[in-house]
This record gives C-alpha cells, sequence and structure tokens, in this order.
C-alpha cells in the first residue's frame, strides 16, 4: 500500500514550527479563485524569513503570528539564509505547499 505522505507533510511541518513558537499550521498565502490553478505556474516572489523546521527542512515563514508560509525546495540555498529575512522567486507548487526556488536573496 502506498503511502501519501503529501497529506502529512503540512501538518508535520505545522507540529515542527509549532515548537518554535509559530502557529501549528503553515499554509501558502494563496488567493482563492478560479485562476489559482493557473497561477500556480507563473513566477511569484515570497517575502518571509527562512526556518528551518524540526523534520530538518527548510521553509520559509510569511506571517509567524498565523503561521502561514511555504516549503522551499532548493535546501541548499535556503541553508545559507537560515533565519534571515529573504525575498523568494519561484512557482508554487500548491498541492505540496512547496516554491520551486528560482531565486533567493536578501529582503530590502
Amino acid at each position: 500500500m502506498k503511502h501519501n505522505y503529501l497529506r502529512t507533510m503540512p501538518l508535520a511541518l505545522g507540529l515542527a514550527l509549532g515548537a518554535m513558537q509559530v502557529a501549528p499550521t503553515l499554509q501558502a498565502q494563496a488567493q482563492h479563485d478560479p485562476a489559482a490553478g493557473q497561477e500556480q505556474q507563473k513566477s511569484q516572489t515570497f517575502v518571509g524569513k527562512v526556518v528551518k523546521a524540526r523534520n530538518g527542512q527548510y521553509a520559509l515563514v510569511t506571517d509567524e503570528q498565523a503561521g502561514k508560509g511555504v516549503y522551499l525546495d532548493d535546501q541548499d540555498k535556503a541553508k545559507e539564509f537560515e533565519g534571515k529575512n529573504v525575498k523568494v522567486t519561484g512557482t508554487l507548487e500548491l498541492a505540496k505547499n512547496l516554491v520551486h526556488v528560482t531565486n533567493i536573496e536578501p529582503a530590502a
């Protein structure tokens, strides 16, 4: 039987970030509109703080109080910015709450 890890990923990150005194759910900040499926393929910019979750994966927290953010697929690049406020450019894969990173730079 194949385990669907995608269903447990947001919960796992939420629990990990909960230990960091961040709200227990980490969700992408996405607008809910009919074109949302099309927006996933367009490059977007996200601003927030890079954190390392207890599961070892790097994520971008975009709203600490609300626990909103996204996972980053370029873990090596994200590691360079751990604990820093950054601007991330990439495409959002909403189903996985994952940004396919094309660039990370310090926030202005």
